[in-house]
């Protein structure tokens, strides 16, 4: 979209209108199974914890209000955190602007923690999942690198770079902030899908286990078969699995997931990845229920949750936010689409703070993870303009 496009805006009294309005748009969501674009707040979600989002969803719809019957919006990774979802006044059309490639990045570049620090990290929780009987299976560490750039970036050419990837689902959306406070953005382009429903049907897609994807066709193909073949990446992603199945055991009468994990291609990334289907005992059950059910997953915590949770608070000197949250949406029916929110970053005027993270079990070496962060930040430098990784110097020294 751009200035001389005359864009379609759908409004919750069907009437269409076109013009600049249609350029600000607090959420986007550009996904294969259903794509939205929307602008505006009708009326928010009185915010809360992810134990409390069906109950509140419930009452929302259960409320008699003109509007469109949908919900838009994110979660936090904290799952006692306060979560962002919006009643939108309109619709938009889901075709992303086209935008230019990124300028070169010139600012400041800021690692919390520091490569070095974040390999500490990864030492300390190996101490914990390496005794004999450990009561912690895997813990996700994530690390972040924050830039102040020179002038203000664009959240929406950010989010039309980043969905240049058809393997991913691209999404913006505007967090809270406050009132003397410019306004906030987490924008990404994820390759995990954490629920899906539609009707008794259930979808999860989750992915556990990484490598960087290399420009050569050869190596390209050799770094897939060794992630195919390791036993530590399997180990990682069984976690997750067995995880999800559990969790939604109890909402559903039939589960059937895949028996071994199928290789899962981004631009930048190979991943292993599980397609589980299932269905719903109770037809009536809610997406909102299933992501409060499932959130967060062992592929952005850890198993089992509660440790792993009290080790990510321990060991990460930044907030989270809401990365390796959701986002998505739910309407008046029950059905709706949540994404994990990996390969992202809180755009905030010229500050951007972008997120990574790896899957850390007894079979892991911090060196290792170190280098596959590095590699999870690639897709949204790039789209940044900056370098990737480990060619840029951060605080003076190599990554």
């Amino acid at each position: 979209m751009n200035d001389s496009t005359q864009a379609r805006v759908v409004r919750d009294d069907d009437s269409a209108v076109a013009g600049d309005a249609a350029v600000a748009a607090p959420f986007l969501l550009r996904a294969p199974l259903r794509s939205l674009h929307t602008q505006g707040c009708r009326a928010r979600l009185p915010s809360g914890g992810t134990a409390t989002l069906a109950a509140r969803v419930a009452a929302f719809f259960a409320t008699p209000r003109a509007g469109l019957p949908l919900l838009v919006g994110a979660l936090p990774f904290d799952p006692d955190g306060d979560d962002a979802l919006h009643q939108p006044q309109a619709l938009l059309d889901t075709a992303l602007p086209s935008a230019p490639p990124a300028a070169r990045f010139t600012g400041r570049i800021a690692a919390e923690p520091s490569a070095a620090q974040y390999a500490d990290a990864v030492g300390a929780a190996l101490q914990h999942l390496q005794q004999p009987a450990p009561a912690l299976h895997k813990v996700v560490l994530a690390r972040s690198l924050l830039l102040h750039g020179a002038h203000d970036v664009d959240p929406h050419a950010l989010a039309a770079r980043l969905g240049h990837d058809p393997s991913v689902a691209t999404y913006l959306v505007s967090l809270p902030v406050d009132a003397q406070d410019p306004p906030a953005w987490l924008v990404g382009a994820t390759p995990e899908l954490l629920v899906s429903r539609r009707g008794s049907h259930v979808l999860s897609h989750p992915l556990a286990g990484s490598a960087r994807r290399h420009p050569d066709p050869d190596e390209d193909a050799r770094v897939a078969q060794a992630l195919l073949g390791s036993a530590k990446d399997h180990d990682e992603h069984r976690h997750v699995v067995e995880a999800i199945v559990a969790a939604l055991a109890p909402w559903c009468s039939h589960i059937d997931a895949e028996p071994r994990p199928s290789l899962h291609a981004t631009a930048t990334m190979w991943h292993l990845g599980t397609r589980i289907e299932a269905t719903l005992a109770d037809a009536r059950t809610p997406v909102a229920a299933l992501v409060a059910a499932l959130h967060p997953t062992p592929a952005v915590c850890g198993t089992p949750r509660a440790l792993a949770l009290a080790t990510i608070r321990t060991l990460e000197p930044v907030p989270r936010g809401c990365y390796a949250g959701a986002v998505g949406w739910t309407d008046a029916d029950g059905d709706g689409d949540w994404y994990v929110a990996i390969r992202c970053a809180r755009v905030q005027g010229a500050q951007v703070r972008v997120y990574a993270g790896a899957g850390i079990v007894a079979g892991s070496q911090p060196a290792l993870e170190v280098a596959e962060t590095d590699a999870k930040f690639g897709a949204v430098l790039n789209a940044l303009g900056v370098d990737a990784l480990p060619s840029i110097r951060v605080n003076g020294v190599g990554s």
